[in-house]
């Protein structure tokens, strides 16, 4: 899959500030018998931990040797490549070491990802240990759906392995685990509401709806430098309609030090602008592929399946129809739906293939299996692409199992479109050899 071309001029930068590093561009990261070479610029980028540690006057600073205590080798790559990609694991049996390692070194995406992988592999067993988990490392969600769990299960859960071995070796947080058993609905299900697709057994369908945590402080997982103190107490005092104005501006303007500083303001990261459209600051990050503001917002716990008053699109529909392969990512990693409906029933993947994103295409491709999707025209993406020309998303569709020969309501299939407005290499890709 092509990147888009924001992500590879932002990779050109990266590469080229690399070779002028120095000789102290690289370090050797360590965990047990593993050793990693990696860039110095990568790693404090993309991990405040990191960049912390490679600014002052430490000894990992000095010696190029960083040790990484209590992560396994395997559990280092996958948090380096990530580092280094941005691209979520996708190895659900790393998922817990990953999640504490992602947690540990400040980098919430694959934290994120990996709350997902954890909460849809609960079972009577494992409950335990997951909750133990989500209490260590601040993870809300988790948490909450490990603790539903655990009460719809209690009788079985106490006798296992599992439980003994958690009293056993996390008395401390048993002990809050018992609290959160023994509080009651109500309070459970305040912090429940948002986390309901966390559920286990909900099934892929449902892990794709997750949402992020909006419990948590909304500034504490934003990679930029904190905000100034004095700054944020000079717009706390700022009237709210003005500060949610103000995040709003902020996002269209891919200005991550102001959404940060506004946030912790106490900005509403949900905010609607006074437009027909009434989208949120996640809506208008996703329409002009602003990925740094976007993963700030996300992260300060924005809704990823918000819907716009206008045709009730999603920011994910936002990116899709713009061609914002990267952000589209960021949004399908934060738990995103891939197959959601506007009000015209259209995908994000019927967006991309209408406009031509044929990287978009692919991303969405990847991330749900393919089925016809019909709006209420009965146009599938096949018939979009064939329509407008776009001879490069056809063959990513047909690739994929599109059906050639589905009808739309006009009992037109996506060659009589491609005929009908004379595009000649959809013709000859969608006839049959």
């Amino acid at each position: 899959m092509e990147p888009t071309q924001e992500v590879m001029e932002t990779t050109a930068v990266d590469l080229g500030a690399l070779l002028d590093a120095g000789d102290g561009a690289v370090v050797i990261l360590v965990a047990g018998g593993t050793r990693l070479v990696a860039h110095r610029a990568v790693l404090a980028d993309r991990s405040p931990v990191f960049g912390g540690m490679f600014r002052h006057d430490t000894l990992e600073a000095n010696t190029g040797e960083v040790a990484v205590p209590d992560v396994e080798g395997p559990v280092l790559r996958q948090l380096v490549a990530y580092l280094y990609t941005l691209q979520a694991p996708q190895l659900p049996s790393l998922a817990p070491q990953l999640l504490a390692a992602a947690d540990k070194y400040g980098v919430s995406a694959p934290k994120a990802r990996c709350e997902q992988l954890v909460a849809a592999q609960l079972s009577v067993e494992t409950a335990a240990a997951t909750a133990v988990l989500a209490i260590r490392h601040s993870c809300t969600s988790l948490r909450q759906a490990a603790v539903n769990f655990i009460k719809a299960n209690v009788a079985q859960i106490m006798t296992t392995r599992g439980w003994a071995d958690a009293v056993r070796t996390q008395p401390e947080e048993v002990v809050t685990l018992s609290h959160l058993l023994a509080s009651s609905p109500a309070e459970a299900s305040t912090s429940a509401s948002a986390d309901s697709s966390l559920s286990p057994g909900s099934g892929p369908q449902r892990d794709r709806s997750w949402t992020p945590d909006t419990s948590a402080p909304p500034t504490t997982a934003c990679t930029t430098p904190p905000p100034d103190d004095s700054a944020v107490s000079r717009l706390r005092s700022l009237p709210e309609k003005e500060k949610n104005s103000r995040l709003i501006q902020a996002a269209k303007e891919d200005s991550v030090s102001e959404l940060q500083t506004l946030l912790a303001a106490g900005a509403d990261v949900g905010a609607r602008d006074e437009s027909e459209d009434r989208y949120t600051a996640l809506h208008w990050t996703a329409k002009k592929g602003h990925v740094k503001a976007a993963r700030c917002l996300v992260e300060g716990g924005a809704e990823v399946e918000a819907r716009s008053s206008d045709w009730q699109s999603t920011p994910l529909h936002k990116a899709a129809g713009n061609g914002h392969e990267a952000v589209g990512r960021l949004l399908l990693e934060a738990g995103a739906e891939a197959d959601a409906r506007n009000k015209m029933q259209s995908t994000p993947l019927l967006m991309a293939a209408y406009h031509g994103h044929e990287a978009v295409v692919r991303l969405l491709l990847a991330a749900t299996p393919y089925h016809n999707t019909r709006n209420q025209w009965g146009r599938t993406p096949l018939h979009y692409a064939a329509l407008n020309g776009h001879a490069e998303v056809a063959a990513a569709l047909l690739e994929a199992g599109a059906d050639r020969w589905a009808r739309n309501n006009e009992g037109k299939t996506p060659l009589d479109l491609a005929r009908q407005n004379n595009h000649q290499q959809l013709i000859d890709i969608l006839k049959l050899s």
